[in-house]
């Protein structure tokens, strides 16, 4: 009589330079948005878990902040816990973009990776951006700085060769334990997608020099019965529920300040209308998402501050 094929589960690091797309790959491979995207780097600050369910199987993914050279305490917290990851897992994603050259930042996590001694496959990211044929000099160049256990062209944003890249990790997992339930996709609690939602936008809409200097506390997360009759109140997954958030927007300067609420308030109205959509969608039910913004002067350096913001 034959026995049931064991389970099987592991952890897989998403890794790489800043902006060369991992929280797009995880989203991407979890069919749903657990980590913000930007065009801007370091935009991912912490760690974050994507559980990938599968028949008789489970892949938990660690998406990392970009491993970059640090300038404040923030920064050198955020490299920290990328390269603590990869110590901490079973196989490592090590991301890049078909369209750059190997730089000295990928010398240095590929160190980090030499020394951890687990298993990685090399991933080119934004394939469907460069012909195939300016691949083969690229994957010559990082043939030659570490040994892969696999090189896989994909595109996060179209999802090209994705699937293919998740049946290769299935291949290689371990008998394991069920280390999430079905329906958890991520270990992120909704105070922290609240936040990060919330620093999604303002990242969208605001100019480059500003969003290293953006942090979002959130001063109050209650959940309670919508008021019957209530306008929109129905017609979510958790029909008849309602989140009612109040959030800081933190900045380092008074000029910023000024930039996050716009002319007559309108940017930081428009931030908390496409927030409080995506809030909806992500958690099923009903939000009311009140914003502030405060002025705390040198945020990033401050080891209090960075503890209460969960960093």
């Amino acid at each position: 009589m034959s026995s049931a094929a064991p389970y099987r589960s592991g952890f897989v690091a998403l890794v790489g330079r800043p902006n060369v797309g991992k929280s797009t790959l995880l989203n991407r491979i979890l069919g749903g948005k657990i980590a913000i995207i930007s065009d801007k780097p370091q935009t991912t600050r912490t760690r974050i878990l994507g559980v990938k369910h599968l028949p008789g199987a489970q892949l938990v993914f660690v998406d990392t902040p970009g491993i970059h050279k640090p300038k404040f305490r923030l920064n050198q917290r955020m490299v920290e816990t990328a390269l603590h990851a990869i110590t901490e897992v079973d196989l490592v994603f090590f991301l890049i973009e078909a369209t750059e050259a190997p730089g000295p930042g990928d010398r240095f996590v590929l160190d980090r990776l030499k020394e951890s001694r687990r298993p990685a496959f090399l991933i080119i990211n934004k394939v469907d951006l460069v012909r195939k044929p300016r691949l083969l000099p690229l994957i010559d160049a990082y043939r030659r700085m570490h040994e892969f256990a696999e090189i896989v062209p994909i595109s996060a944003k179209t999802g090209d060769g994705v699937d293919r890249l998740v049946d290769m990790a299935r291949a290689r997992l371990s008998e394991g334990p069920v280390y999430f339930p079905e329906d958890v996709m991520t270990d992120q609690p909704m105070r922290a997608l609240a936040a990060e939602l919330i620093r999604e936008k303002i990242l969208a809409k605001t100019r480059d020099e500003l969003p290293f200097a953006v942090a979002v506390g959130i001063d109050s997360f209650v959940e309670e019965e919508a008021r019957p009759g209530a306008p929109g109140a129905g017609g979510c997954k958790r029909e008849g529920r309602l989140a009612r958030i109040s959030a800081t927007v933190y900045v380092e300067k008074a000029s910023q300040k000024a930039i996050v609420i716009g002319k007559r308030g309108e940017l930081l109205k428009a931030v908390g209308t496409y927030a409080r959509i995506d809030m909806e969608h992500l958690f099923g039910m009903k939000v009311f998402l009140q914003l502030w913004v405060k002025v705390k002067e040198a945020w990033r350096q401050d080891e209090r501050m960075l503890v209460e913001l969960g960093y």
